[in-house]
Protein backbone atom coordinates (compact mmCIF):
# COMPACT_ATOMS: atom_id res chain seq x y z
CA UNK A 1 0.00 0.00 0.00
CA UNK A 2 1.05 3.61 -0.66
CA UNK A 3 0.16 6.87 1.05
CA UNK A 4 -0.12 10.60 0.37
CA UNK A 5 0.33 12.79 3.44
CA UNK A 6 0.74 16.50 4.15
CA UNK A 7 -1.74 17.68 1.54
CA UNK A 8 -4.97 19.63 1.35
CA UNK A 9 -7.36 17.01 0.05
CA UNK A 10 -10.25 18.09 -2.18
CA UNK A 11 -13.06 15.71 -1.22
CA UNK A 12 -16.89 15.63 -1.32
CA UNK A 13 -18.75 16.30 1.91
CA UNK A 14 -21.91 14.47 3.01
CA UNK A 15 -23.92 16.50 0.45
CA UNK A 16 -21.44 15.78 -2.32
CA UNK A 17 -20.08 19.34 -2.34
CA UNK A 18 -16.31 19.48 -2.80
CA UNK A 19 -14.33 20.99 0.08
CA UNK A 20 -10.79 21.01 1.45
CA UNK A 21 -9.85 18.43 4.09
CA UNK A 22 -6.53 18.92 5.88
CA UNK A 23 -4.41 16.67 8.10
CA UNK A 24 -5.69 13.52 6.44
CA UNK A 25 -3.82 10.85 4.47
CA UNK A 26 -4.90 8.85 1.43
CA UNK A 27 -3.98 5.17 1.54
CA UNK A 28 -4.11 3.46 -1.83
CA UNK A 29 -3.07 0.71 -4.18
CA UNK A 30 -4.75 0.64 -7.58
CA UNK A 31 -7.82 1.99 -5.78
CA UNK A 32 -8.29 4.23 -2.76
CA UNK A 33 -8.22 2.04 0.34
CA UNK A 34 -8.90 4.61 3.06
CA UNK A 35 -8.79 8.32 3.86
CA UNK A 36 -7.78 8.69 7.49
CA UNK A 37 -6.58 11.37 9.92
CA UNK A 38 -2.80 11.46 9.82
CA UNK A 39 -2.79 11.37 13.61
CA UNK A 40 -4.30 7.86 13.46
CA UNK A 41 -1.41 6.42 11.43
CA UNK A 42 0.87 4.39 13.66
CA UNK A 43 4.65 4.17 13.33
CA UNK A 44 4.17 0.59 12.23
CA UNK A 45 1.84 1.60 9.42
CA UNK A 46 4.29 4.26 8.24
CA UNK A 47 7.05 1.71 7.97
CA UNK A 48 4.87 -0.74 6.05
CA UNK A 49 3.99 1.60 3.18
CA UNK A 50 5.58 0.86 -0.19
CA UNK A 51 5.77 4.60 -0.86
CA UNK A 52 4.85 7.77 1.03
CA UNK A 53 4.36 11.00 -0.91
CA UNK A 54 4.61 14.17 1.14
CA UNK A 55 2.40 16.74 -0.62
CA UNK A 56 4.05 19.51 1.43
CA UNK A 57 0.91 21.58 1.78
CA UNK A 58 -0.16 21.33 -1.87
CA UNK A 59 -3.66 20.42 -3.00
CA UNK A 60 -4.44 16.75 -3.63
CA UNK A 61 -7.30 16.43 -6.08
CA UNK A 62 -9.05 13.68 -7.96
CA UNK A 63 -7.47 13.47 -11.40
CA UNK A 64 -9.07 15.72 -13.98
CA UNK A 65 -11.33 14.14 -16.62
CA UNK A 66 -11.21 15.70 -20.11
CA UNK A 67 -14.08 14.58 -22.34
CA UNK A 68 -13.20 16.81 -25.30
CA UNK A 69 -9.64 16.97 -26.62
CA UNK A 70 -8.46 16.67 -30.22
CA UNK A 71 -4.70 16.98 -29.90
CA UNK A 72 -1.52 18.26 -28.30
CA UNK A 73 2.25 18.23 -28.79
CA UNK A 74 1.92 17.88 -32.57
CA UNK A 75 -0.38 14.84 -32.36
CA UNK A 76 -4.10 14.58 -33.12
CA UNK A 77 -6.73 11.92 -32.45
CA UNK A 78 -7.43 11.84 -36.21
CA UNK A 79 -3.82 10.93 -37.09
CA UNK A 80 -3.44 7.55 -38.76
CA UNK A 81 -0.71 6.76 -36.27
CA UNK A 82 -0.90 4.35 -33.36
CA UNK A 83 1.42 6.58 -31.32
CA UNK A 84 -0.68 9.75 -31.60
CA UNK A 85 -3.16 8.89 -28.85
CA UNK A 86 -0.31 7.81 -26.56
CA UNK A 87 1.34 11.20 -27.11
CA UNK A 88 -1.92 12.79 -25.97
CA UNK A 89 -2.06 10.50 -22.93
CA UNK A 90 1.38 11.59 -21.71
CA UNK A 91 0.66 15.27 -22.34
CA UNK A 92 -2.69 15.09 -20.55
CA UNK A 93 -1.01 13.62 -17.47
CA UNK A 94 1.32 16.63 -17.32
CA UNK A 95 -1.76 18.87 -17.06
CA UNK A 96 -3.41 16.91 -14.23
CA UNK A 97 -5.70 14.83 -16.43
CA UNK A 98 -5.95 11.15 -15.48
CA UNK A 99 -8.78 10.09 -17.84
CA UNK A 100 -9.79 11.48 -21.23
CA UNK A 101 -11.73 10.98 -24.45
CA UNK A 102 -9.65 11.56 -27.61
CA UNK A 103 -12.04 13.41 -29.90
CA UNK A 104 -12.52 12.86 -33.62
CA UNK A 105 -13.52 15.46 -36.21
CA UNK A 106 -15.91 15.77 -39.14
CA UNK A 107 -13.85 13.89 -41.73
CA UNK A 108 -14.49 11.12 -44.27
CA UNK A 109 -15.92 8.02 -42.56
CA UNK A 110 -12.89 5.81 -43.40
CA UNK A 111 -10.61 8.30 -41.62
CA UNK A 112 -12.90 8.36 -38.56
CA UNK A 113 -12.95 4.56 -38.47
CA UNK A 114 -9.15 4.42 -38.55
CA UNK A 115 -8.98 6.94 -35.72
CA UNK A 116 -11.48 4.96 -33.62
CA UNK A 117 -9.43 1.81 -34.20
CA UNK A 118 -6.31 3.54 -32.88
CA UNK A 119 -8.27 4.80 -29.86
CA UNK A 120 -9.56 1.27 -29.22
CA UNK A 121 -5.97 0.00 -29.15
CA UNK A 122 -4.89 2.82 -26.82
CA UNK A 123 -7.65 1.92 -24.35
CA UNK A 124 -5.74 -1.30 -23.61
CA UNK A 125 -2.38 0.37 -23.02
CA UNK A 126 -0.95 2.08 -19.97
CA UNK A 127 1.24 5.14 -19.68
CA UNK A 128 0.05 8.66 -19.00
CA UNK A 129 -3.64 9.43 -18.63
CA UNK A 130 -6.16 6.62 -19.09
CA UNK A 131 -8.00 6.50 -22.44
CA UNK A 132 -11.65 5.95 -21.52
CA UNK A 133 -12.87 5.74 -25.12
CA UNK A 134 -13.71 8.27 -27.82
CA UNK A 135 -15.78 11.39 -28.27
CA UNK A 136 -17.06 11.57 -31.86
CA UNK A 137 -17.63 15.25 -32.70
CA UNK A 138 -19.26 15.07 -36.14
CA UNK A 139 -20.00 14.26 -38.88
CA UNK A 140 -23.65 14.22 -37.68
CA UNK A 141 -23.83 17.98 -37.22
CA UNK A 142 -25.30 21.09 -38.90
CA UNK A 143 -23.67 22.89 -41.81
CA UNK A 144 -25.18 26.10 -40.38
CA UNK A 145 -23.11 25.77 -37.19
CA UNK A 146 -20.11 23.69 -38.27
CA UNK A 147 -17.48 26.17 -37.02
CA UNK A 148 -14.02 24.76 -37.71
CA UNK A 149 -15.48 21.41 -38.82
CA UNK A 150 -15.30 20.71 -42.56
CA UNK A 151 -18.85 21.06 -43.89
CA UNK A 152 -17.99 18.96 -46.96
CA UNK A 153 -17.98 15.82 -44.80
CA UNK A 154 -21.17 16.42 -42.80
CA UNK A 155 -23.69 13.59 -43.25
CA UNK A 156 -27.02 12.51 -41.69
CA UNK A 157 -26.81 10.56 -38.45
CA UNK A 158 -26.70 6.82 -39.11
CA UNK A 159 -26.38 4.31 -36.28
CA UNK A 160 -25.03 1.66 -38.65
CA UNK A 161 -21.90 3.76 -39.18
CA UNK A 162 -21.00 3.76 -35.48
CA UNK A 163 -22.28 0.31 -34.52
CA UNK A 164 -18.89 -1.44 -35.05
CA UNK A 165 -17.33 0.92 -32.49
CA UNK A 166 -19.80 0.79 -29.61
CA UNK A 167 -17.02 -0.52 -27.35
CA UNK A 168 -15.05 2.67 -28.05
CA UNK A 169 -17.64 5.42 -28.36
CA UNK A 170 -18.61 7.02 -25.07
CA UNK A 171 -19.86 10.39 -26.35
CA UNK A 172 -21.28 11.45 -29.74
CA UNK A 173 -22.01 15.05 -30.69
CA UNK A 174 -24.92 15.54 -33.07
CA UNK A 175 -27.42 18.17 -34.27
CA UNK A 176 -30.94 16.94 -33.40
CA UNK A 177 -32.65 19.18 -35.96
CA UNK A 178 -30.73 17.37 -38.71
CA UNK A 179 -32.01 13.89 -37.83
CA UNK A 180 -33.82 12.24 -40.76
CA UNK A 181 -37.57 11.89 -40.21
CA UNK A 182 -38.38 8.67 -38.39
CA UNK A 183 -34.77 8.19 -37.31
CA UNK A 184 -34.14 5.74 -34.46
CA UNK A 185 -30.60 7.08 -33.96
CA UNK A 186 -31.22 8.53 -30.50
CA UNK A 187 -32.99 5.45 -29.17
CA UNK A 188 -30.36 3.03 -30.49
CA UNK A 189 -27.48 5.09 -29.11
CA UNK A 190 -29.08 5.30 -25.69
CA UNK A 191 -29.84 1.57 -25.66
CA UNK A 192 -26.17 0.94 -26.48
CA UNK A 193 -25.00 3.19 -23.64
CA UNK A 194 -23.57 5.95 -25.85
CA UNK A 195 -24.01 9.43 -24.36
CA UNK A 196 -25.44 11.89 -26.88
CA UNK A 197 -24.43 15.54 -26.83
CA UNK A 198 -26.08 18.39 -28.72
CA UNK A 199 -23.48 20.51 -30.47
CA UNK A 200 -22.62 22.27 -33.71
CA UNK A 201 -26.36 22.65 -33.93
CA UNK A 202 -28.86 25.24 -35.14
CA UNK A 203 -31.60 23.78 -32.93
CA UNK A 204 -34.14 26.31 -31.72
CA UNK A 205 -35.28 26.55 -28.12
CA UNK A 206 -38.26 24.20 -28.45
CA UNK A 207 -36.27 21.51 -30.22
CA UNK A 208 -33.53 21.64 -27.60
CA UNK A 209 -36.00 21.74 -24.71
CA UNK A 210 -37.75 18.61 -25.98
CA UNK A 211 -34.40 16.84 -26.27
CA UNK A 212 -33.60 17.61 -22.64
CA UNK A 213 -37.08 17.13 -21.18
CA UNK A 214 -38.48 14.28 -23.26
CA UNK A 215 -35.64 12.40 -24.93
CA UNK A 216 -33.23 12.12 -22.00
CA UNK A 217 -30.40 13.85 -23.86
CA UNK A 218 -28.33 15.46 -21.13
CA UNK A 219 -25.05 16.76 -22.57
CA UNK A 220 -24.11 19.88 -24.56
CA UNK A 221 -20.88 20.23 -26.52
CA UNK A 222 -18.92 23.42 -25.71
CA UNK A 223 -21.85 25.62 -24.64
CA UNK A 224 -21.97 29.04 -26.37
CA UNK A 225 -19.82 27.79 -29.29
CA UNK A 226 -21.15 26.06 -32.38
CA UNK A 227 -24.70 27.31 -31.74
CA UNK A 228 -26.77 30.49 -32.05
CA UNK A 229 -26.04 33.08 -29.37
CA UNK A 230 -28.66 33.65 -26.68
CA UNK A 231 -31.27 36.25 -27.59
CA UNK A 232 -33.98 37.44 -25.23
CA UNK A 233 -36.72 36.62 -27.78
CA UNK A 234 -35.02 33.57 -29.24
CA UNK A 235 -33.17 31.83 -26.38
CA UNK A 236 -32.18 28.91 -28.60
CA UNK A 237 -30.03 25.99 -27.48
CA UNK A 238 -28.14 28.18 -24.99
CA UNK A 239 -31.33 29.18 -23.19
CA UNK A 240 -32.69 25.64 -23.13
CA UNK A 241 -29.39 24.30 -21.80
CA UNK A 242 -29.12 26.90 -19.03
CA UNK A 243 -32.55 26.14 -17.61
CA UNK A 244 -32.19 22.35 -17.91
CA UNK A 245 -30.16 19.83 -15.96
CA UNK A 246 -28.02 19.05 -19.00
CA UNK A 247 -24.27 18.76 -18.48
CA UNK A 248 -22.70 21.69 -20.31
CA UNK A 249 -19.12 21.63 -21.56
CA UNK A 250 -17.23 24.91 -21.24
CA UNK A 251 -13.93 25.86 -22.88
CA UNK A 252 -12.72 28.13 -20.08
CA UNK A 253 -9.95 30.01 -21.89
CA UNK A 254 -11.49 33.53 -22.01
CA UNK A 255 -11.30 33.25 -25.81
CA UNK A 256 -14.22 30.99 -26.67
CA UNK A 257 -16.46 32.86 -24.23
CA UNK A 258 -16.30 35.97 -22.08
CA UNK A 259 -15.80 35.64 -18.30
CA UNK A 260 -19.36 36.92 -17.87
CA UNK A 261 -20.60 33.87 -19.76
CA UNK A 262 -18.73 31.72 -17.26
CA UNK A 263 -20.46 33.51 -14.38
CA UNK A 264 -23.88 33.13 -16.02
CA UNK A 265 -23.27 29.41 -16.45
CA UNK A 266 -22.08 29.09 -12.84
CA UNK A 267 -25.12 30.94 -11.51
CA UNK A 268 -27.43 28.72 -13.57
CA UNK A 269 -25.78 25.37 -12.84
CA UNK A 270 -23.35 25.63 -9.92
CA UNK A 271 -20.90 22.74 -9.77
CA UNK A 272 -23.22 19.86 -10.66
CA UNK A 273 -23.64 20.24 -14.43
CA UNK A 274 -20.63 22.23 -15.65
CA UNK A 275 -18.01 20.14 -17.46
CA UNK A 276 -14.72 21.92 -18.07
CA UNK A 277 -13.05 20.80 -21.30
CA UNK A 278 -10.10 21.97 -23.37
CA UNK A 279 -11.16 21.24 -27.00
CA UNK A 280 -7.41 21.50 -27.57
CA UNK A 281 -5.76 20.81 -30.92
CA UNK A 282 -2.32 19.57 -31.99
CA UNK A 283 -0.60 22.93 -31.46
CA UNK A 284 -1.20 22.70 -27.69
CA UNK A 285 2.10 22.67 -25.85
CA UNK A 286 3.98 24.07 -28.86
CA UNK A 287 5.04 27.55 -29.94
CA UNK A 288 2.84 29.85 -32.02
CA UNK A 289 2.76 29.14 -35.74
CA UNK A 290 0.94 27.19 -38.43
CA UNK A 291 -0.86 23.97 -37.46
CA UNK A 292 -3.75 21.78 -38.62
CA UNK A 293 -7.19 20.67 -37.46
CA UNK A 294 -9.48 18.30 -39.34
CA UNK A 295 -7.53 18.78 -42.57
CA UNK A 296 -7.72 22.57 -42.39
CA UNK A 297 -4.84 24.99 -41.78
CA UNK A 298 -4.85 26.62 -38.37
CA UNK A 299 -2.78 29.60 -37.26
CA UNK A 300 -1.86 30.06 -33.61
CA UNK A 301 -0.98 33.58 -32.53
CA UNK A 302 -0.66 34.65 -28.90
CA UNK A 303 -2.45 31.52 -27.77
CA UNK A 304 -5.43 31.94 -30.12
CA UNK A 305 -6.03 29.26 -32.78
CA UNK A 306 -7.95 30.34 -35.90
CA UNK A 307 -8.61 29.27 -39.47
CA UNK A 308 -7.46 31.53 -42.30
CA UNK A 309 -10.99 33.04 -42.21
CA UNK A 310 -10.41 34.14 -38.61
CA UNK A 311 -12.88 31.60 -37.18
CA UNK A 312 -11.77 30.08 -33.86
CA UNK A 313 -10.43 26.56 -34.44
CA UNK A 314 -10.13 24.61 -31.23
CA UNK A 315 -7.82 25.83 -28.50
CA UNK A 316 -4.40 25.45 -26.95
CA UNK A 317 -5.95 25.35 -23.48
CA UNK A 318 -4.89 22.80 -20.86
CA UNK A 319 -7.11 21.53 -18.05
CA UNK A 320 -4.99 22.95 -15.25
CA UNK A 321 -5.36 26.42 -16.78
CA UNK A 322 -9.10 25.87 -17.32
CA UNK A 323 -9.58 25.12 -13.62
CA UNK A 324 -7.64 28.21 -12.58
CA UNK A 325 -9.38 30.52 -15.07
CA UNK A 326 -12.86 29.27 -14.17
CA UNK A 327 -12.22 29.63 -10.44
CA UNK A 328 -11.00 33.20 -10.95
CA UNK A 329 -13.80 34.23 -13.32
CA UNK A 330 -16.63 32.91 -11.16
CA UNK A 331 -15.10 33.30 -7.69
CA UNK A 332 -16.56 29.84 -7.03
CA UNK A 333 -13.51 28.63 -5.12
CA UNK A 334 -10.92 26.09 -6.14
CA UNK A 335 -12.78 23.00 -4.83
CA UNK A 336 -15.86 23.87 -6.89
CA UNK A 337 -13.78 24.47 -10.01
CA UNK A 338 -12.10 21.10 -9.46
CA UNK A 339 -15.54 19.47 -9.24
CA UNK A 340 -16.30 20.86 -12.70
CA UNK A 341 -13.16 19.15 -14.04
CA UNK A 342 -13.71 15.85 -12.22
CA UNK A 343 -17.07 14.88 -10.77
CA UNK A 344 -19.24 16.57 -13.42
CA UNK A 345 -17.34 14.93 -16.26
CA UNK A 346 -17.42 11.51 -14.58
CA UNK A 347 -21.13 11.84 -13.86
CA UNK A 348 -21.84 12.83 -17.46
CA UNK A 349 -20.26 9.56 -18.64
CA UNK A 350 -21.89 7.42 -15.94
CA UNK A 351 -18.51 6.70 -14.35
CA UNK A 352 -18.75 8.54 -11.04
CA UNK A 353 -18.80 5.24 -9.17
CA UNK A 354 -15.25 4.65 -10.42
CA UNK A 355 -13.56 8.04 -10.95
CA UNK A 356 -14.08 11.74 -10.30
CA UNK A 357 -13.65 12.06 -6.53
CA UNK A 358 -11.43 11.05 -3.64
CA UNK A 359 -13.52 8.33 -1.99
CA UNK A 360 -12.85 4.84 -0.72
CA UNK A 361 -13.05 2.21 -3.45
CA UNK A 362 -12.56 4.55 -6.38
CA UNK A 363 -9.57 4.39 -8.69
CA UNK A 364 -6.39 5.89 -7.28
CA UNK A 365 -6.30 8.72 -9.81
CA UNK A 366 -4.82 11.88 -8.28
CA UNK A 367 -3.20 15.12 -9.24
CA UNK A 368 -1.19 17.28 -6.84
CA UNK A 369 -0.89 21.02 -7.53
CA UNK A 370 -0.10 24.33 -5.87
CA UNK A 371 -2.38 27.33 -5.25
CA UNK A 372 -1.90 28.48 -8.85
CA UNK A 373 -2.91 25.02 -10.15
CA UNK A 374 0.60 24.22 -11.34
CA UNK A 375 0.79 20.45 -11.55
CA UNK A 376 3.43 18.80 -9.39
CA UNK A 377 2.50 15.13 -9.73
CA UNK A 378 -0.10 12.96 -11.45
CA UNK A 379 -0.98 9.42 -10.39
CA UNK A 380 -3.10 6.99 -12.45
CA UNK A 381 -4.31 3.74 -10.97
CA UNK A 382 -1.85 4.13 -8.11
CA UNK A 383 1.18 4.61 -10.39
CA UNK A 384 3.15 7.83 -10.80
CA UNK A 385 2.85 8.93 -14.43
CA UNK A 386 4.05 12.54 -14.21
CA UNK A 387 6.24 14.57 -11.88
CA UNK A 388 7.33 18.16 -12.38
Amino acid sequence: MKAITGGKLIVPDERGIFRVLSEHAILYGQNIERIVPESKLSIGEHSSFEEIIDAKGAYVSPGFVNVHIHGAMGADAMDDDAEAVLTLAHHQASTGVTSFLPTTMTCPIPAIRRALSHIRAAMKQRGGARVLGAHMEGPFISTARCGAQDAAHIIPADFALIEPFLDVLKLVTFAPEELPEGSDFVDRCQTAGVVLSIGHSAADYETARRCFAERNICHVTHLFNGMAPFHHREPGLVGAALESEADCELIADNIHSHPTAHRLLWNAKRERHIVLVTDSMRATGLDDGESELGGQKVFVRNGVATLASGAIAGSVLTMDRAVKIFAENTNCGLPAAVACATRSAAESLGLYDKIGSLETGKRADFTIFDKDVRIQKTIVGGENVYEF
